[in-house]
């Protein structure tokens, strides 16, 4: 009744002013969300063929080890030792191949990025992340070899660092809390991508047709971007009262409403080596936790072989996977709980992760298979704890003309980290394999 009586005491023409701004408020709110849930599913969908690429490199690498199976490949098939007397089952090459494959590509772009990516729409660009991303799971599922299918993976690739790189620039022209969501969404594809091939190849699916089921999740990406997402200016156009039709639009209609990079033509060269200098305080050590993080998940886990237990070397390298991807989920979700500043701590716990499994797996001492599900779960949620906040206080210290620049050179950091250690994961495998 007090709400009833607080309106009848305004005149008409207030009353006619309340209404338009209760419109516009809840249209704000309206846009606000679908971009908070765009940028989600944005995050989602662009690193899901790289997690699902490094799951299936078991598979990639053991189900291709010989010629004869070129109508179907069993889903389980029989291990067959690189070295008879390792008490490894080691695969001919190290899954670190597939992590090169994976992750090198998606380093060049980020180096060169800086130097001339702005120049291309980012439209064109994420019509391209969609069209790499539907060829990798169709070049891997057709594959009847192993330098087809590591083709595969450098589409893959392209993909996933083209995306990131594009869409972590591209929140420098939403508000700050659009990192946290586009974070969330790429733990949720660790968690999708890596349960989804778990879940439909212990079903009886075959990796192949696990592959060509996953051809949606590019269509999503594409539709997101262009139907979901709306244009920057919207929020502020609506916050002032001016509903253009233009500014309503998804990103899609027409170049007034599509953002542009403009870092090139706002920053001196000075200033870019001034900002990167800034970066290097969360570059470093972020470098560093991905660097001992994939280490331990493309050199440790597929050598992490338990006899005594019922599931077989490959369902088990995929529980790591899946495992590994919740605990980076929960992190990389974790930022309206909690910030962390200090990531030069996450890089000496991650450390002592790979520290304490590399002994186990020369010595073997551990018991049971569940307390190494546990510390991967635990060395996930360091690893997203790291990329999120590192993201989020470089978007919140960097200055406002400086953001898009920043955003885009930090993503470097995780690459670079994930790059190293995949070189170094080549030759201890072939050293751990050999000499068991």
């Amino acid at each position: 009744m007090a709400s009833t009586d607080t309106w009848q005491q305004h005149s008409d023409s207030e009353r006619e002013e309340l209404l338009p701004r209760k419109s516009r408020e809840s249209s704000v709110q309206s846009v606000h969300w679908r971009n908070l849930v765009g940028f989600w599913l944005l995050g989602l969908c662009n690193n899901f063929s790289y997690v699902v690429m490094l799951s299936a490199a078991h598979d990639i690498l053991r189900n291709q080890r010989t010629p004869e199976n070129n109508s179907h490949v069993d889903p389980e098939p029989t291990p067959t030792p690189h070295n008879g007397t390792s008490r490894y089952d080691c695969n001919p090459v190290s899954t670190a191949a597939v992590l090169l494959a994976d992750i090198l590509p998606t380093f060049i772009i980020k180096i060169l990025a800086p130097l001339g990516l702005h120049l291309l729409p980012y439209s064109p660009r994420i019509i391209l992340c969609g069209a790499c991303a539907a060829g990798s799971f169709l070049l891997v599922a057709f594959s009847q070899g192993v330098m087809t299918s590591l083709s595969g993976v450098v589409l893959a690739s392209i993909s996933c660092g083209l995306g990131e790189i594009t869409f972590l620039a591209l929140t420098a022209f939403y508000p700050s809390e659009v990192v946290s969501w586009w974070s969330s969404g790429t733990g949720g594809a660790g968690v999708l991508g890596a349960l989804s091939y778990l879940g439909l190849t212990m079903v009886g699916l075959s990796p192949e047709n696990t592959l060509i089921s996953m051809l949606g999740i590019p269509v999503l990406l594409l539709a997101t971007y262009f139907l979901l997402l709306k244009s920057p200016d919207s929020l502020a156009s609506q916050r002032d009262g001016v509903l253009e039709t233009s500014a309503q639009q998804p990103l899609i209609a027409g170049e007034n409403s599509k953002p542009h990079s403009n870092f090139k033509l706002s920053l001196s060269f000075s200033d870019r080596w001034n900002v990167f200098k800034g970066l290097l305080k969360y570059i470093v050590p972020l470098a560093l936790v991905y660097f001992a993080e994939y280490f331990i998940n493309q050199g440790l886990f597929e050598l992490l072989f338990f006899r005594n237990t019922s599931l077989s070397h490959a369902q088990q390298y995929r529980w790591y996977q899946m495992l590994y991807q919740v605990g980076v989920f929960v992190s990389r979700s974790s930022l309206r709980c909690c910030h962390f500043h200090f990531i030069w701590l996450l890089a000496v716990l991650q450390f002592l992760n790979l520290g304490f499994l590399m002994v186990e797996v020369w010595f073997s001492f551990l018991p049971s298979i569940y307390l190494v599900f546990l510390i991967i779960l635990y060395e996930g949620s360091l690893g997203g704890a790291a990329y999120v906040n590192t993201f989020y206080h470089v978007a919140i210290e960097t200055q406002d003309e400086h953001r898009e620049f920043a955003m885009a050179t930090a993503c470097i950091a995780d690459t670079l980290g994930i790059s190293l250690s995949g070189a170094l994961a080549l030759p201890l495998h072939d050293f751990l394999c050999q000499s068991h």
